[in-house]
């Protein structure tokens, strides 16, 4: 039995193995959702996850019109995905054990984001798993280049913004909180000069959720759809993007890994960034 719960801990399930399969989605859509580089999932039968607290805190948001991904309402965190034919996609960045299955496949990697790299050797598919039957749903492309301007957006197209250059520092870190606010292996960062971030529109859309046990660490996201957003706040001297969100190509990928020793138990670094233990 594996357990589950959101950044905040009001949403919380259970689930029973043997799991059907573990892939890691680097689709564009995903990418929003989470805030991350790619999401990974677990496909369980429907009859072996069960749902512990938390269904009143579950907002969906219908992708498509036979997709659904729920998030916590509360926090942002992405929970579970589908539903169709009696099996879910479980966020694995959610899990509080390790769920002894490991990753088996990387998918829609022809959507992969231009500042990630793929280092380990897992097979992989441009669109979806071979002989998956479910249509493909086409997404508009990135915005226009804009010199010294990163545009970045959430998945439902309410909130979008413009961050201005340089990026002071980009890291994919591991801890606990950043896995569970992005339901992800990690998260990718991009720390940038506030006064540089500008809400384009949609910032009435934002909610925000501040660990309360942390000095800082705030999760704003969308309402809407839960994507994650960056968190403004103007007396930081910098402040993070979640480099899922962003449209148009930064240029460059993380270049530590922090925060290792709270690395997800089933999830391997396969490249040759250098890794701390804690922060940078």
């Amino acid at each position: 039995m594996t357990t589950g719960s959101c950044l905040c801990g009001a949403v919380r399930w259970r689930m029973e193995s043997p799991y059907i399969r573990m892939t890691n989605c680097h689709c564009s859509m995903c990418r929003k959702a989470h805030g991350a580089p790619f999401a990974t999932y677990i496909r369980v039968d429907k009859n072996r996850f069960e749902l512990l607290s938390g269904a009143e805190s579950i907002t969906i948001y219908e992708a498509s019109a036979s997709f659904k991904r729920r998030f916590c309402s509360q926090c942002g965190s992405v929970t579970w995905i589908g539903g169709g034919a009696g099996v879910i996609g479980v966020a694995a960045g959610c899990l509080n054990e390790d769920p002894g299955i490991r990753s088996q496949q990387h998918i829609f990697t022809a959507s992969k984001a231009p500042w990630h790299v793929i280092a380990d050797t897992l097979p992989q598919a441009d669109e979806f798993t071979p002989g998956t039957n479910r249509p493909v749903i086409n997404r508009p492309g990135p915005a226009t280049t804009e010199p010294g301007i990163l545009h970045g957006s959430c998945l439902c197209g309410g909130v979008a913004f413009t961050a201005a250059l340089p990026i002071l520092a980009v890291y994919n870190c591991h801890c606990s909180r950043c896995r569970k606010a992005r339901a992800a292996a990690h998260t990718t960062n991009g720390f940038v000069d506030p006064k540089g971030l500008h809400f384009l529109h949609g910032e009435d859309l934002l909610e925000q959720y501040k660990v309360p046990e942390a000095k800082f660490f705030t999760q704003a996201f969308c309402r809407v759809c839960g994507s994650g957003m960056p968190h403004r706040d103007m007396s930081r001297p910098r402040v993070g993007i979640p480099f899922g969100s962003l449209d148009t190509d930064p240029g460059q990928g993380a270049s530590h890994h922090i925060y290792c020793d709270s690395k997800a138990p089933w999830f391997t670094i396969t490249d040759d960034i250098s890794q701390h233990a804690e922060g940078p």
